[in-house]
């Protein structure tokens, strides 16, 4: 597949990816939380602080979803193994990590408060585990075009 091919593929399918996360935050995650909120009156208290730190736990998918966007358009740029992308993909690594992090603490924390279930915390963990492989895929993929980006380097000096 020609560069600039995969690059028009990566930015649709990131692209996808936004819109649906646009999606999610903005019409399901309130719609659902408001329909919970008036069959059970008793969780009212619950609606805006969950609300909120979903919504802020969605600021670092997006923000990785413009990252995906600027290694797209390297690749395009025939860049596929440069240092801005390994630099890329380790804010990616960073921010899946940090992610992970705040959601699990922030379920702790939830909990803590009498403003969860144990089971709404068991259930996180599956987001925890993919933000957390995320992490870690996207830091050995920089790691990966970090040493191809000198393999690269040193085979344009050879003759």
């Amino acid at each position: 597949m020609e560069q600039k091919t995969l690059s028009k593929w990566l930015k649709c399918i990131l692209f996808g990816i936004g819109i649906c996360g646009l999606i999610i935050y903005i019409m399901v995650i309130p719609i659902y939380g408001l329909s919970l909120k008036t069959q059970y009156p008793e969780f009212s208290n619950r609606f805006w602080p969950w609300l909120i730190f979903l919504w802020v736990s969605g600021i670092p998918c997006f923000t990785v979803v413009i990252l995906g966007w600027n290694i797209a358009g390297n690749i395009g740029r025939d860049q596929s193994f440069c240092n801005s992308n390994a630099k890329l993909l380790k804010w990616i690594s960073g921010l899946s990590a940090f992610d992970a992090g705040f959601f699990f603490i922030g379920n702790i924390v939830f909990l803590l408060r009498n403003l969860s279930h144990p089971s709404v915390v068991l259930a996180s963990f599956i987001v925890v585990f993919a933000g957390v492989a995320i992490a870690v895929v996207s830091a050995v993929l920089s790691h990966l075009v970090y040493k191809a980006t000198e393999l690269q380097e040193q085979s344009d000096w050879t003759i």
